[in-house]
């Protein structure tokens, strides 16, 4: 489980780091378990993704976005993950790309994602 400022709280699972206590340009509003590996990913609304024993394939962080990043998910299959937006922008990184709903009329916000 995380917290949006970016803490880890681990109930029998290990914890491998966190930004918990560090500062943060936008608050952590989602995460994903990394299944290869062990480890997980937070993402926060900035699309900025902090990896903990698990490997970085990039990131929106410091791009501009049309709406802020509400979730992610990790991708079993190719080891990627991809990121969403409340305007239903999909963000792939080390995944394929399949679409999204960004720039479509959307009758209420996304407000997060799996695979």
């Amino acid at each position: 489980m995380t917290a949006s400022d970016g803490g880890i709280f681990a109930f029998g699972a290990p914890s491998l780091g966190s930004m918990g206590g560090q500062h943060l340009n936008a608050p952590v509003v989602g995460m994903a378990y990394d299944s290869a590996t062990g480890g997980y990913y937070e993402v926060a609304s900035d699309g900025g993704i902090f990896a903990f024993g698990a490997p970085s394939l990039g990131s929106m962080g410091g791009q501009h976005l049309n709406a802020p990043v509400v979730g992610m998910a990790y991708d079993s299959a190719t080891g990627g993950y991809y990121e969403v937006a409340s305007d239903g922008g999909i963000f792939a990184f080390g995944a394929p790309s399949l679409g999204s709903m960004g720039g479509q009329h959307l009758n209420a916000p996304v407000v997060g994602m799996a695979t």
